[in-house]
């Protein structure tokens, strides 16, 4: 397997060098060379393969003979340990719950398996890796629960200060042993940046091994293509064409998707759904992207106004809006609509649904009227519990805690509070890693 760079396709990498080095040095994102079509029988038969059975098919196919396919079952099955249901509230609306990992977020899946796939790489090294990750909310959950106790490896985490739920925080903060937080006084965007300039820096690059674990890093991409296809199977046989809701903040997931369908899935169209961070949503409706700062909503891990795998969709587009907005639609939604979209799937479904997944049913709903012959599945990416504040004062009425997370509420506060300032950020890591 080869991997370019999205501003520069001439030059490639193996495997090993995109994951650990997380960012190209001209500061575009890895690509694979060539994404491949699974075999016609595989995905017509996707109900005879188990979840771990399904994501062994797409890697072994995308890396090729890069690990030996006894290592890379391994990798897998250490990985995927939790299922991805799908919870059909009626004929056309579906929800896939991706809350089943550890951290109570899709993100488990990408962390996870990167933690596994990083370690296997990681053999044989004598210096440690850190791994750099910024988070609007969740990432820093599951790649903290990832990574956790990892030999050889590290994580730092940035996160916005006053911009995570209170047990989303606990969930980077609390854990110690080889996680770190720096909490940051500015946006997830502020966080980004400083992650992607330490990337970029030739003397923190001399000093330490630096990888990240956003979805920067194509070794969280690739696992978020399984769920697709493990959502799929699970529907049943129909001939409405499927859609795929999903709530969007960085991109990732709907990236993911992308990559799923052009492996031969049959996805017969993408909703890119947004909070008031609309830049996609525009983009798809004018052919203009204005990247700008982000703005704070009830749905803060979407909270993301310069999304980096916007690249990556238009590489997989060769750059043509007119391609990619006949096979993506996109809507945003404010706060006030997001909470009567928690109520109504309440009201109507019986089901809590959090803001993020609120968001994906309302645009599901908006699309569905103009195309009444398709069904829908909605990612929901978090555990309602993530965000009860919200959800319960929505719903008037309590919402259960899972145990692994109620664990945390009284557990002490671990970070270190820095400015959104490169030069203090960069001092710290060499005074405290290097």
């Amino acid at each position: 397997m080869r991997l370019y760079s999205t501003k520069n396709k001439e030059e490639f990498v193996d495997l090993k060098t995109a994951v650990f080095k997380g960012l190209p040095q001209d500061n575009g994102l890895y690509m694979p060379e060539h994404i491949p079509q699974l075999p016609k029988e595989f995905i017509a038969n996707l109900q005879e393969y188990s979840f771990k059975e399904i994501a062994l098919n797409i890697t072994s196919n995308l890396f090729g003979d890069v690990i030996p396919i006894e290592d890379l079952a391994k990798i897998v099955t250490n990985a995927i340990n939790f299922p991805a249901p799908v919870v059909s509230l009626d004929e056309q609306y579906n929800i896939l719950e991706l809350f089943h990992g550890p951290s109570l977020a899709f993100k488990d899946f990408g962390a996870r398996f990167m933690a596994q796939l990083m370690s296997y790489f990681n053999q044989g090294e004598n210096k440690e890796l850190t791994i750099l990750v910024a988070t609007s909310g969740d990432t820093g959950g599951a790649v903290a629960a990832g990574f956790y106790k990892t030999p050889g490896i590290r994580v730092v985490i940035l996160y916005p200060s006053g911009k995570v739920s209170n047990l989303q925080e606990k969930q980077l903060t609390t854990l110690g042993h080889n996680i770190q937080a720096l909490e940051v006084d500015g946006t997830f965007d502020d966080c980004q940046a400083l992650v992607k300039k330490a990337f970029l820096d030739k003397k923190l690059r001399k000093k330490l091994r630096l990888s990240s674990a956003n979805s920067i890093n194509i070794a969280r991409l690739v696992p978020q293509t399984f769920y697709y296809f493990q959502a799929y199977k699970q529907l049943a046989k129909s001939d409405q064409p499927t859609v795929f809701s999903i709530p969007s903040g960085n991109f990732g997931n709907l990236t993911a998707g992308l990559m799923a369908q052009q492996m031969g899935l049959p996805v017969d169209h993408f909703i890119a759904a947004t909070n008031d961070n609309d830049v996609v949503p525009e983009y798809l409706k004018t052919g203009e992207y204005k990247p700008r700062p982000s703005v704070p909503t009830i749905s803060n891990a979407m909270d993301v106004g310069s999304p980096s795998n916007f690249a990556r969709m238009l590489d997989l587009y060769s750059s043509t809006w007119n391609t990619m907005k006949e096979n993506i639609s996109g809507y945003a939604y404010n706060d006030e609509q997001t909470r009567a979209g928690v109520k109504e799937v309440h009201d109507k479904y019986n089901y809590v649904i959090e803001t993020h997944g609120a968001v994906g049913y309302l645009a599901l709903k908006d699309y569905l009227k103009e195309h009444p012959d398709k069904r829908g599945v909605i990612l929901e990416t978090a555990h309602p519990s993530k965000f009860i504040d919200e959800v319960e004062k929505v719903l008037e009425k309590k919402i259960e805690i899972p145990e692994r997370l109620a664990v945390l509420a009284d557990k002490e506060k671990e970070a270190t509070f820095l400015k959104p300032d490169f030069g203090q950020f960069k001092s710290w890591l060499l005074n405290n890693l290097s």
